[in-house]
């Protein structure tokens, strides 16, 4: 049984306030994915203005494995599934295990069927489910009758106890980054992706204000505002874990960071200065590599190429150096198998794989969770498109716990006092939205 589909013609931007209006106020569980106005170019290209996935008509349940499970649900659905997979997952994909504490508590993989799906592209929107044209109509109809929640005047964070925290002062991370550049000394490793965790405890959040005060301040390509009840996602990252396009796979690593400038020369200037890093430049060499190695696994031979190398993107607050790898998925292989051989992302970790999240373990204080896993949605025909769950605010709304996490890219040629810069600056946005 196929969806029932009706094309409508919107004003994109009044639409969306009106659907994130009303979705946010009558359904417990969605996801909103969501471009924020950034433009297709170069090797960016945005399918969507954006998508909505509302409602849940039933959900994966995880018997064993949960890729497994995975792949029964999409074989079982053949429709719209979108959810996540928490970097955690890598406990089942090697012989790894976590013990840090996690406040938090997201489930590692979430997965579900929405009873509505929204597309938007350009002036239109394509609202569909398994209802007559009149509920469709109706829908489209009490969308346009919301009245737009206007932002306050004060900050998204209602009500807190005391200032944001690190779970790590300034101190113990310098003195991690050094242990972790013995690592390199000794040959472990070659580079490595450390993470600190901010945080806020007893936090009443409007979570609709935060997210766009979020892309207000970032306008990254994979935007999301997603809840599942009490946890909740408010996500600005700037990069794509994974799409499949027929039979087409691209991956685009971020490894590269610099400031915006404060005018328009300082700004090329500074784009100019990390095109030309020699560090930037051989740390995203080192991921593009296993990106590479990781897209090998399930590809047809010969098909892995790096489209562009070196790429630089500019977003809110920061440049980024950004590199496309495809490859055409091997006929052989199961969509899902792809996705599992890549995955945690190599950006988030860091290589040679494994060794780094070894080391993550150890050096890291608490549990990623969601943080650096990836968020998106599979398509009715098996296509799909998944972020990295990076410059995002997790939210757990019972506890009223608040948490993101930043980190850097440790290699041989890192200064530790740049490094922890770094994550203060990648903090910046989440920071600014919070109003913090």
């Amino acid at each position: 049984m196929s969806r029932n589909t009706i094309c409508f013609d919107i004003h994109p931007k009044e639409f969306k306030e009106k659907l994130l209006t009303w979705i946010d106020g009558s359904f417990d569980i969605f996801f909103f994915l969501d471009s924020s106005g950034y433009p297709s170019k170069g090797f960016i290209q945005n399918e969507y203005g954006f998508l909505a996935g509302i409602g849940e008509l039933e959900k994966m349940k995880v018997d064993g494995s949960s890729f497994e499970s995975l792949k029964q649900f999409q074989n079982q659905c053949q429709d719209w599934m979108f959810g996540y997979f928490s970097y955690d997952l890598k406990n089942e994909i090697e012989s790894l295990s976590s013990s840090h504490a996690d406040d938090l508590k997201f489930p590692e993989i979430y997965f579900f069927r929405p009873k509505i799906v929204i597309e938007v592209k350009d002036f239109q929107a394509e609202i569909s489910c398994f209802e007559t044209d009149d509920f469709i109509r109706n829908v489209f109809d009490t969308i346009l009758s919301t009245p737009i929640k206007k932002l306050p005047l004060k900050s998204s964070v209602s009500q807190n106890k005391g200032d944001i925290k690190s779970r790590m002062q300034k101190e113990e991370y310098i003195d991690a980054v050094k242990e972790i550049q013995n690592h390199i000394k000794k040959g472990d490793i070659y580079e490595l992706n450390f993470c600190q965790e901010f945080y806020l405890e007893n936090a009443t959040v409007e979570s609709l204000f935060l997210y766009s005060n979020l892309i207000e301040y970032s306008h990254s390509p994979y935007s999301a505002f997603c809840k599942m009840g009490s946890h909740q996602i408010i996500s600005a990252s700037p990069e794509r874990f994974l799409k499949k396009e027929k039979m087409r796979l691209i991956s685009q690593p971020i490894k590269g960071t610099i400031r915006r400038g404060k005018n328009e020369q300082e700004d090329n200037d500074l784009k100019e200065k990390l095109f030309h890093d020699p560090k930037e430049r051989s740390e995203n060499v080192m991921i593009v590599d296993l990106v590479r190695n990781d897209l090998s696994h399930y590809a047809q031979k010969n098909s892995v190429q790096v489209e562009e190398l070196f790429g630089i993107y500019t977003f809110g607050r920061v440049h980024q150096m950004i590199s496309t790898v495809s490859a055409l998925l091997d006929e052989e292989e199961n969509k899902i198998d792809a996705i599992k051989k890549a995955f945690p992302m190599g950006s988030m970790t860091g290589a040679p794989k494994v060794k780094a999240m070894q080391l993550i373990e150890k050096y890291e204080t608490r549990k990623r969770g969601l943080y650096s896993g990836a968020l998106g949605y599979f398509k009715p025909d098996g296509d799909f498109d998944f972020n990295v769950v990076i410059r995002s605010i997790l939210y757990e709304q019972t506890k009223k716990i608040l948490s993101f996490h930043t980190g850097s890219a440790i290699t041989y040629y890192s200064d530790a006092e740049k490094e922890y810069e770094e994550c203060l600056l990648k903090a910046t946005t989440m920071l600014e939205a919070l109003n913090l």
